[in-house]
C-alpha cells in the first residue's frame, strides 16, 4: 500500500523547514531544514532587518527535495500542503508576483515612529477597541515606511503579503491571505469584522493592496502545473492551511480553546494563550490577534507575550561564562547544583533590544547582588535561567489581567524546555503545570493542512496521535523559595525601570 503524506512548511528567519506527516498514522515521516547554517538577515542600517523572499522559496525547495529523497515519496503521495511563517513581515509584489524589494521582516524596527504616530493621532482607545493593538511596528506601519521613503516602489505594488502568503502564491499562483494574517499585520477591524478601512485611509493605502481573504482551514489554492514540474509534485495538490508561527505553534500543541496556553523559548520566548472574548492590554505589552480558528461567528483570540531576551541569554552565558566546550546539558546539570534563588543573585534578562512587555523600553541585561566570595559561574547560569523564567511570569500576570486563566502550559521539548531548572522554576513560580510534547511548526502546518482539506474531520482527529512526553507539576516544597526569588526579581526590575 502506498504511503500518503501531508506536507508542512515552516518559513522562519533562520531557515525553512519541511516535514512529511503520515496520513494514516499521524507520525512524522521525515523532516529537513535549509540552510544548514543560520540564513542571512540584511541590516543595511541599525534596526533594519530584511530577507530576499526568493531565498525562502529556494530553501523550501531544498527541504522538500530532502524529505522526498529520505522517504522515497513521489509527487502523487502528497495530499495537502500547510504553511507556517514568521509573523509581521512585509512582502510587496507586482502583478506578476515578483517581489519589488526585499521583505521587511518581523525584527525590523524602522516603522516604530509610523505606528506610534497613528496610535496617537487616531487615539489609543479607538485603536485598541478596533485593532486590539497599537499599529506599533507591524506590517501596516512597515508599508507606511515604504510609501514615504520608497515611493517609486510603492507605486508599483499590486498586493502586499506576509511571508506565508508569498510562499502560497509561489506554489499556486494565487494571491490571498487570511483574517488571522490581516490581524497580525494590524489590518483587521475586530469591532466591524472587516479590513480596517480607517487605518487604510489614515495611511493613504488603497484597499486593493490587500489580497483576497480565504479561510485559514480551506482549499486556498492548488499547486500549479509549472510549479509541480519544478518541485516534483503532482499538479492540483491543495494548499489548505496557513498561519503565523506563534498561532501555528499553538495549533501544533493542540491549543485551540479559551484558557489553553502554548509556550516556546528559543532565541526569544513566547507565551501564547487563547481568549474566548474580545479583550486587550491597554499598554500593548502583550498583543492580541485572531487565532487560527477565529471566525466572524466564533471569537478565538491569541494573546501573545514575547520576551526577546530568552534563549539568547542562555546562549550568551554558554559562550562567555561556561568553560569552553561545555554543552547545554552540562550547563543544566551545573544549574541544578545551586539552590532556588541562586543565593541572592538576580539577572534582568532584557539584553536583546526593546521589550514590548516593558512598554518598548530597552533596559538591557544586568546582574544584581553578585558576591565575589560566594557566587560561581554555576550561580550565574542558574540566575540567568531564573531571570528568563521570571520575565515569563511577569508577562503572564499581564495576560491574566485581561482574562487568561493560566493553569497548564503546553510546550515542545526543545530549547529552554530541555532544562529541568527552567521547567521546574516556571511551573512552581507560575503555579501552572507544564505538558511537554514532541512536535514543531512544520508538523503542525502539515496537520493543519489535513484539517483544511478534510482528511481530518476536526482537531481531535488531527491531534489524536499527539502524546504527552512528560508533565511537570509545581513543586510545593519549593514554592515559597521561588515566590521569594521572583519578588526580589520584580523589586530589582522596578529599580531598573525608575533609572
Amino acid at each position: 500500500m502506498e504511503k500518503q503524506y501531508l506536507l508542512g512548511f515552516d518559513v522562519g528567519s533562520s531557515s525553512v523547514k519541511a516535514s512529511f506527516v503520515d496520513v494514516e498514522t499521524g507520525a512524522i515521516a521525515a523532516t529537513a531544514f535549509f540552510p544548514g547554517h543560520e540564513a542571512p538577515i540584511k541590516a543595511v542600517r541599525a534596526g533594519w532587518a530584511e530577507q530576499d523572499p526568493q531565498m525562502w522559496w529556494d530553501n523550501a525547495k531544498l527541504a522538500l527535495q530532502k524529505i522526498m529523497a529520505d522517504t522515497g515519496a513521489t509527487g502523487h503521495d502528497v495530499k495537502a500542503i500547510g504553511i507556517s511563517y514568521q509573523m509581521h513581515g512585509l512582502v510587496c509584489v507586482d502583478k506578476d508576483g515578483n517581489a519589488l524589494r526585499d521583505a521587511i521582516i518581523w525584527c525590523d524596527s524602522r516603522a516604530v515612529p509610523y505606528g506610534e504616530r497613528a496610535f496617537n493621532e487616531l487615539g489609543p482607545d479607538f485603536c485598541l477597541r478596533h485593532l486590539l493593538n497599537s499599529p506599533g511596528n507591524f506590517t501596516a506601519a512597515k508599508l507606511a515606511w515604504v510609501k514615504e521613503n520608497e515611493p517609486q516602489i510603492y507605486e508599483r505594488i499590486h498586493k502586499i503579503m506576509l511571508p506565508g502568503d508569498y510562499l502560497a502564491m509561489r506554489l499556486t499562483g494565487e494571491m490571498n491571505t487570511t483574517i488571522s494574517g490581516l490581524s497580525e499585520g494590524i489590518f483587521w477591524d475586530f469591532e466591524k469584522q472587516q479590513p480596517a478601512d480607517f487605518l487604510l485611509d489614515y495611511y493613504g493605502f488603497s484597499g486593493d493592496l490587500l489580497a483576497d481573504v480565504v479561510p485559514t482551514f480551506a482549499v486556498q489554492g492548488r499547486v500549479s502545473k509549472a510549479v509541480a514540474a519544478e518541485l516534483g509534485l503532482a499538479p492540483g495538490i491543495p494548499v489548505s492551511y496557513r498561519a503565523g508561527d506563534q498561532p501555528n505553534n499553538a495549533l501544533s500543541l493542540n491549543v485551540f480553546n479559551p484558557g489553553e496556553i502554548a509556550s516556546t523559548s528559543g532565541t526569544s520566548g513566547v507565551v501564547y494563550g487563547v481568549l474566548g472574548e474580545v479583550n486587550y492590554d491597554q499598554k500593548s505589552r502583550v498583543n492580541t490577534f485572531a487565532h487560527v480558528n477565529y471566525t466572524q461567528e466564533l471569537t478565538r483570540l491569541g494573546v501573545l507575550l514575547c520576551i526577546n531576551g530568552s534563549g539568547i541569554l542562555n546562549a550568551w552565558v554558554r559562550r562567555n561564562v561556561a568553560p569552553q566546550g561545555m554543552s547545554y546539558d552540562e550547563m543544566n546539570d551545573l544549574c541544578a547544583t545551586v539552590p532556588v534563588g541562586s543565593e541572592g543573585l538576580t539577572v534582568i534578562p532584557f539584553g536583546n533590544g526593546v521589550e514590548r512587555v516593558m512598554e518598548n523600553r530597552e533596559l538591557g541585561c544586568s546582574v544584581h547582588g553578585l558576591d565575589f566570595n560566594q557566587h560561581t559561574r554555576a550561580h550565574l547560569m542558574r540566575a540567568a535561567q531564573e531571570g528568563i523564567v521570571f520575565s515569563f511570569c511577569y508577562g503572564m500576570e499581564i495576560m491574566e489581567q485581561i482574562g487568561m486563566d493560566i493553569r497548564r502550559i503546553h510546550a515542545g521539548r526543545a530549547n529552554m524546555f530541555l532544562s529541568e531548572t527552567f521547567r521546574d522554576t516556571l511551573a512552581t513560580t507560575s503555579g501552572a503545570a507544564i505538558e511537554l510534547y514532541e512536535t514543531d511548526g512544520s508538523v503542525g502546518a502539515a496537520k493543519g493542512a489535513g484539517m483544511g482539506c478534510g482528511i481530518y474531520r476536526n482537531q481531535e482527529e488531527a491531534f489524536a496521535t499527539l502524546k504527552e512526553l512528560a508533565i511537570i507539576e509545581p513543586d510545593v516544597k519549593k514554592t515559597a523559595d521561588c515566590k521569594a526569588a521572583y519578588e526580589r526579581w520584580k523589586a530589582v526590575l522596578a529599580g531598573e525601570t525608575r533609572r
